[in-house]
């Protein structure tokens, strides 16, 4: 028969064993941040793919940097996606400056929305060279060598995953995405060096020509306004054709978002593709959020229920902090998220707040438009 008496152990059995399975995650994965294969000294042509709708701002800001890399050979296909605020004249102003840009202009037709996807389909059939490397309209690059230290770690692959961290603001949402980033970094880089390769970030990702056409490019998700980057990696990506970046001049920057609407409408963008997910990947990341999930909440209610064992859930919580800390002290170094490390709780509270809100809020999302 139950007894009320026994909630409090149950409620702490439920977080040893939310506790054990994060210490899985944190040994067996957040361990293995290394790069694949160690980059040669060799160079080979490049293209780079931008698709831009109405980024005019964006392009004049940032665009130059990218026509001044300093590497020997290479293109910038810069696909002009129906934009309508003045980016048209302004690109043909630097295509008589720079001979390597090539414009592809698509008018847009308010009859077929065709998306991000149509777009960057186009610039890689309309770039010369078979290695292509993929950025958006408002990124920069934190060195000249972002090329070339991306094109170094071809090698053999087909596939090529960069870091893109995210500016952010001094503020309480600032520290949620500064975290949040970082943390999808370092999932994605550990679980691709243990066979389990499930995104790449479109901000900074390269691939051949060849893989994309083979494998018939988007076509089995075109119909999604994401997953130019987490979807195609899945479909693409075998146990020998994956490198992987992690030179600090190869980063990738862009802005975060400045309030929580339009953080929101970036996460409602992802969450579209997560359903196409395969079945191996949905149960890795939904296990690892719900332990994260669980451990917290089993906590707190034990606090409230049995306020007289406080010391135990506090201990357990203190491990999984300490651990949590020691485990993520080098990839915060590696991925330029230094800070996180000195105020770790702080960070994993708030990130625990936020992947709950969005476990909640995610069935109800619908899928937004690419603008």
């Amino acid at each position: 028969m139950f007894n009320i008496e026994s909630i409090p152990l149950i409620t702490l059995c439920f977080s040893i064993s939310c506790l054990l399975v994060l210490l899985f995650y944190y040994f067996y994965f957040f361990t293995q941040l290394k790069i694949t294969v160690e980059p040669k000294s060799e160079h080979r042509p490049i293209s780079v793919i931008i698709a831009a709708r109405n980024e005019k701002k964006n392009l004049e800001q940032y665009l130059e940097l990218l026509l001044n890399q300093d590497y020997p050979e290479y293109e910038i296909v810069l696909i002009n996606d129906g934009s309508h605020d003045g980016t048209k004249a302004y690109l043909k102003e630097l295509d008589e400056k720079y001979p390597k840009l090539k414009i592809v202009t698509l008018e847009l037709d308010e009859r077929f929305k065709k998306g991000k996807k149509f777009a960057l389909t186009m610039g890689i059939k309309a770039s010369q060279y078979e290695h292509l490397l993929f950025t958006d309209a408002d990124c920069w690059p934190t060195s000249k060598n972002w090329i070339s230290k991306m094109s170094l770690s071809f090698q053999d692959k087909d596939i090529v995953l960069g870091v893109a961290p995210l500016k952010v603001q001094k503020s309480i949402l600032g520290s949620v995405i500064k975290y949040e980033t970082f943390h999808t970094a370092l999932q994605y880089i550990t679980y691709a060096n243990r066979g389990f390769a499930y995104m790449g970030v479109g901000r900074n990702l390269a691939y051949t020509k060849t893989l994309f056409f083979e494998n018939k490019g988007f076509a089995s998700h075109q119909h999604l306004l994401s997953g130019d980057d987490d979807l195609f990696v899945q479909e693409n990506v075998t146990p020998h054709n994956l490198a992987i970046c992690l030179d600090q001049e190869s980063f990738m920057y862009s802005k975060a978002p400045i309030n929580f609407s339009s953080w929101l409408t970036q996460k409602k963008r992802h969450f579209s593709t997560n359903k196409a997910y395969k079945g191996t990947f949905i149960r890795l990341l939904g296990l690892y959020s719900f332990a994260q999930i669980g451990l917290y909440a089993s906590l707190i209610t034990c606090f409230i229920i049995a306020p007289s064992i406080w010391f135990i859930p506090l201990g357990i919580l203190l491990l999984k902090w300490i651990v949590q800390w020691a485990v993520m002290l080098n990839p915060s170094k590696a991925l330029k998220a230094d800070s996180i490390r000195w105020i770790l709780p702080y960070y994993d509270i708030l990130y625990t707040f936020f992947l709950f809100f969005f476990a909640i809020i995610k069935p109800f999302t619908r899928q937004p438009k690419w603008s």
